[in-house]
């Protein structure tokens, strides 16, 4: 009797071990942000969807660069590294690592139809959906909304318009008192941000893109290199030479310190200049990115998506945490909060979103008109294309080369890189 009881102490020990065990649930491992608002809102929907489940969320340090993500997830893809489950992808990448994400048509249950179909079928690679999406973006203008009105002056509709307003409202400044005065902010550092800026001052001026959908090079052209040549007038003028070392981040700083009239930057931007700490707080304005000489306003597009890494342990409970994150609640609270573009065509027309945002409305167009990169056509190569392309937009901004001296050498390299295999 004795040993009966025995047993049935072990058995009941060993069950109600195994019931803790199914409560704890499973560990995830997300990369979804490292620093500010990117880390706070992630965190906080990870620990919603871990109070919803009873599973666990790691959070995976990554660099800020895009191009240091990249090659970290590459990295750690080739060693089928088991140490993330979820992975935050850039709108250009799903044909890049394609081999390594786990197809989530099975988990979405049909989910992906209340989002942008063009961001679907960009992260859709040979039938199979490689990615979520989660937030979209394309590049606008912001602009100090009092000092327009002070010197009379509206939103630039060309580039000319800005140069011209950016030089008059940055030396009325300067001579004002503000000696630390700049008349126009964006991202020249060589690296992909430069890529984005560069293709939106090409497409505006009518230059196309660096390769056409066809697979043609079609960057070595007039109108590109009128583009690249009027943004070089920038450096040194209305834009301190500083800025050829900056990112998103740097051109914020100055911007948001109350030191530029113009800004080139993402959508995130926005809540942050509206912070309660902010001195330019209520005198920020954004529209439209200006157009070239003849040609339209043209925004890049940019965006960031979640994947499930082929490698990951526990598929079916990261898949379910991709689906939560990029669900129609989660995507509405960072709107509001964080001015993150949802990648849902509802929540355009939501009225709590469009309070937050109210420029969302207006350049909704701008949102779902923006300008691809080049990524789906040169597939695994796109990485290499993209910095060929920022290194010959980087040394013409720097006075290296003038624009139809650096398209031409351009061109020839991208030739290079086509000749090569997967292609």
């Amino acid at each position: 009797m004795r040993i009966l009881n025995l047993k049935a102490t072990v058995f009941a020990l060993v069950c109600g071990f195994a019931g803790v065990a199914a409560q704890a649930g499973v560990t995830i491992t997300v990369s979804c942000g490292t620093v500010g608002q990117d880390f706070e809102f992630c965190k906080k929907a990870t620990d919603e969807w871990s109070a919803k489940t009873g599973n666990t969320v790691k959070h995976l340090t990554i660099p800020q660069s895009t191009s240091d993500i990249l090659g970290l997830f590459r990295q750690m893809f080739a060693a089928k590294s088991t140490a993330v489950d979820v992975v935050n992808i850039d709108v250009v990448w799903p044909g890049i690592i394609k081999e390594h994400l786990l197809d989530l048509t099975p988990y979405a249950k049909g989910a992906e139809k209340e989002h942008f179909p063009a961001i679907v079928a960009n992260n859709t690679v040979g039938g199979k959906l490689l990615a979520m999406p989660w937030f979209t973006d394309a590049g606008v203008l912001y602009y100090r909304k009092d000092l327009l009105t002070k010197y009379g002056e509206k939103p630039p509709a060309t580039w000319s318009e800005l140069t011209a307003t950016a030089k008059k409202v940055m030396d009325g400044e300067r001579k004002a008192g503000n000696g630390d005065m700049q008349g126009f902010v964006f991202q020249a550092k060589a690296y992909e941000g430069l890529t984005c800026d560069a293709l939106e001052w090409v497409s505006s001026y009518g230059g196309g893109s660096i390769v056409d959908a066809s697979g043609k090079i079609s960057i070595n052209n007039p109108n590109a290199a009128k583009a690249l040549d009027t943004a070089a007038g920038w450096i040194g003028t209305i834009a301190p030479t500083g800025v050829l070392n900056y990112g998103e981040e740097d051109a914020r700083g100055v911007f948001q310190k109350g030191n530029s009239v113009f800004m080139r930057n993402w959508p995130y931007a926005w809540s942050l200049s509206q912070g309660a700490d902010s001195p330019v707080k209520g005198k920020v304005g954004v529209v439209a990115l200006p157009r070239g000489d003849g040609g339209k306003s043209a925004a890049t597009l940019g965006g960031w998506q979640l994947a499930v890494s082929k490698y990951s342990p526990n598929p079916k409970e990261a898949a379910d945490l991709v689906m939560y994150l990029t669900s129609s609640a989660v995507q509405k609270d960072r709107a509001i909060r964080g001015s993150y573009n949802p990648t849902i065509p509802a929540l355009y027309k939501d009225a709590d979103v469009l309070k937050a945002n109210p420029f969302f409305g207006d350049l909704y167009n701008t949102f779902v008109n923006a300008v691809p990169r080049p990524a789906t056509v040169t597939g695994v190569k796109y990485n290499e294309v993209s910095a060929a392309f920022w290194n010959a937009a980087h040394d013409v901004l720097s006075g290296k080369a003038r624009g139809k001296e650096s398209l031409e050498k351009l061109d020839g390299k991208i030739d290079s890189i086509r000749r090569g295999p997967n292609w």
